[in-house]
């Protein structure tokens, strides 16, 4: 294949399913002219395999869209959230005592 030749062709990304209500995977990557000649080449790769999923998309590679490195840093988990475990909340009872005590109140907490 010639660099002119490349330039007519687009990655498309092949997922399967191995059954109807299983997730996608990614399988692999692969050059075609055509969104279908780029499935009759995955169908085909399937084929020489033991065994054939129950669908096969392929996706060209430029319509895919992901989050870069830099959004990425975005979904790092914060460490401040005790307050979302049970443990956390074992302390309000002695920390309303405390309140009450400090403002000459009487409360009942159990």
């Amino acid at each position: 294949m010639s660099t002119l030749d490349a330039k007519e062709y687009d990655v498309y990304e092949v997922f399967s399913q191995k059954e109807l209500t299983a997730k996608f995977e990614s399988q692999f990557s692969l050059l075609a002219p055509t969104p279908e000649i780029a499935l009759s080449m995955a169908q085909d790769n399937f084929m020489r395999r033991e065994e054939v999923p129950a669908n096969i998309f392929v996706v060209k590679r430029d319509h895919l869209h992901f989050v870069s490195p830099e959004e990425r840093k975005a979904f790092d988990r914060i460490d401040n959230k005790d307050y979302r475990q049970p443990a956390h909340y074992g302390y309000i009872p002695s920390r309303w005592r405390e309140l009450a005590a400090k403002n000459n109140t009487s409360i009942s907490v159990e």
